[in-house]
């Protein structure tokens, strides 16, 4: 069963195809909660952990954004980022059918189609930053300039 766990994700299949580095935290995870929890329960930081947000445009397409863990989208500076009139957050029971991820599971690499994504800039501060590893339960943990060159992002202030 521990095998099953510890599995590859497609994230990881996707880093390794690419040729980059980055290290695996498997945690045990019954109930996801969010992402300061998760971070809090093992004791990493806050600023260098970071959730993926799934909008919908104006136009109908789909944005992906990756931010801090304890901030919040600023809807306005992320629809100017991706140049669209307005955004909305994806409603948590859509999210597995546009990414193929679930909540607490999504992470921006390997979803179901490759969505225009944008890393917040803080996350450039950083020499790692902790994502989701596209399972409940798993991290990656990875250089940012190597998240934004796998998923063709941009870097902006997207934050409030």
């Amino acid at each position: 069963m521990a095998k099953d766990k510890n599995q590859k994700t497609n994230a990881m299949r996707i880093l390794d195809k690419n040729k980059i580095s980055y290290k695996v935290n498997y945690y045990e995870c019954d109930e996801f909660i969010d992402g300061v929890h998760i971070a809090d329960m093992l004791s990493q930081p806050h600023e260098s952990s970071f959730k993926t947000l799934v909008t919908k445009g104006k136009s109908g397409e789909y944005f992906v954004f990756v931010i801090p863990i304890e901030k919040e989208l600023s809807l306005k500076a992320a629809a100017k980022a991706v140049g669209e009139k307005s955004i909305e957050m994806v409603h948590v029971k859509d999210i597995r059918a546009v990414t193929g991820y679930i909540r607490g599971g999504c992470t921006s690499i390997g979803m179901k189609k490759q969505f225009s994504t944008v890393i917040d800039s803080s996350a450039l501060s950083f020499d790692e930053i902790i994502i989701s590893g596209g399972a409940l339960g798993t991290q990656i943990i990875l250089n940012p300039n190597d998240l934004i060159k796998v998923t063709r992002a941009t870097a902006r202030e997207i934050t409030i």
